[in-house]
């Protein structure tokens, strides 16, 4: 593998709130292998001039769907999983030419999408799996309408990724070591009603106590760990003293509850683009009077969320959630999120942060030695300006996967 030395630009570490100048990184074998305040010797590396640039770690998002391909979910139930895998590769590209080069997938992709990803069959970023959610009938992952019975089934159709129904322990025991066994990184469960699902009211408190602690426990011994979509500050308190690490959404928090999810190291994954989008662009797509009424609800609470777990020292990663058609709009978090927080943080979210979510810290969301060689090259200082991170990779004329360069336009 070719090796890089990049010079005369400027450092993004995202634990530092200004650029540094007149760093070089060395890049070897697919790692970070060097990192210096002085020029770096290497007589085998392709020497890259930055011309003051800004070189930054590749972003990631801890809250995506690369599979679920419309906004109304009731149409996967005539696309084939053939047509799906296809469609989730071209979203997945698209996200890493924006500048993401690691996805937390929270419901829907697969084993399969993944290993096509690590195989070079599909190029997207690297890939965190929760394979299907698990929800209660009659849940946030319950897709039958009003009139269909127990003789549903969408085995065959791109349904059958949004979700599987797990009612009582025994079945949430089964579910969790199931999806583990397919290859789960993690494991989703439903704990709330959503926007999106057409049954369930928003504040809706989803599956017993003894269910979430049942697909934690699973999930631990495994090694492992349980995310959950959760909107209301009561859903929230259950999940997290359930043992639940990461919240979704959680647009509707308080701040005893905020409390609760900092003294337990539980993190937030707010998604606040998708309720604008939805707003904005839902009803062009499909999307039903009654979801938009519950994307009301939490779309104007959102960045209320920030600023109480914010000042609970609840660590925020990133996430946007946009189904299908809405993906376009993917970078437009970064610019939503300003009211509540500074640019520096809002790049922590979607680098230290979310590599902690995902576990692994020091191999990405920064550039240091041992790290993988997942960068960007950015014309501007995302810090003084964070818009030069939108335009779908407008602004970002580089950027590198392990080491290996997906887009270089220098």
């Amino acid at each position: 593998m070719t090796s890089y030395l990049f010079h005369g630009g400027r450092l993004l570490d995202p634990r530092k709130d200004e650029l540094r100048d007149g760093i070089s990184v060395l890049v070897e074998a697919g790692t970070v292998k060097e990192v210096s305040d002085r020029p770096i010797s290497s007589t085998s590396a392709t020497r890259i001039d930055l011309h003051g640039r800004t070189l930054m770690p590749g972003l990631i998002d801890c809250h995506i769907h690369v599979v679920l391909t419309e906004v109304n979910l009731r149409l996967l139930a005539d696309v084939p999983l053939t047509l799906l895998a296809a469609k989730g590769s071209v979203a997945m590209r698209a996200m890493l030419h924006r500048g993401f080069t690691t996805l937390r997938d929270t419901g829907g992709a697969d084993y399969g999408i993944k290993a096509a990803v690590e195989q070079g069959l599909f190029e997207g970023p690297r890939l965190f799996i929760a394979g299907q959610p698990l929800s209660q009938t009659g849940g946030h992952g319950e897709r039958r309408l009003r009139t269909e019975s127990e003789g549903f089934c969408a085995c065959c159709s791109g349904l059958s990724w949004t979700g599987r129904i797990a009612d009582g322990v025994p079945e949430v025991v089964k579910a969790t070591r199931d999806e583990l066994r397919k290859g789960a990184d993690h494991i989703k469960i439903m704990a709330s009603g959503g926007v999106a699902s057409q049954a369930d009211p928003l504040e809706s408190l989803q599956y017993r106590m003894d269910e979430i602690e049942a697909a934690v426990d699973e999930a631990t011994r495994w090694g492992t760990y349980v995310c959950a979509h959760a909107y209301s500050a009561k859903a929230i308190e259950r999940a997290v003293t359930a043992g639940v690490r990461t919240i979704e959404h959680g647009n509707l928090i308080d701040p005893p509850t905020a409390k609760l999810m900092a003294e337990r190291s539980a993190y937030l994954v707010p998604t606040l683009v998708a309720y604008d989008a939805l707003k904005r662009r839902g009803p062009d797509y499909g999307l039903s009077s009654y979801s938009l009424a519950k994307n009301e609800l939490v779309l104007h609470a959102g960045l209320r969320s920030l600023e109480i777990a914010r000042a609970a020292g609840v660590k925020i990663g990133f996430g946007s959630d946009l189904l299908g058609q809405l993906q376009n709009d993917h970078c437009n978090e970064f610019i939503l999120r300003r009211e509540a927080m500074s640019a520096p943080e809002i790049i922590r979210s979607a680098t230290l942060v979310n590599a902690e979510i995902v576990r692994q810290e020091g191999m990405i969301g920064e550039l240091i030695p041992g790290a993988h060689a997942d960068l960007l090259v950015v014309d501007g200082d995302p810090y003084r300006d964070i818009s030069v991170l939108l335009g779908d990779g407008r602004n970002i004329p580089a950027i590198m996967l392990g080491g290996r360069f997906v887009k270089n336009t220098l």
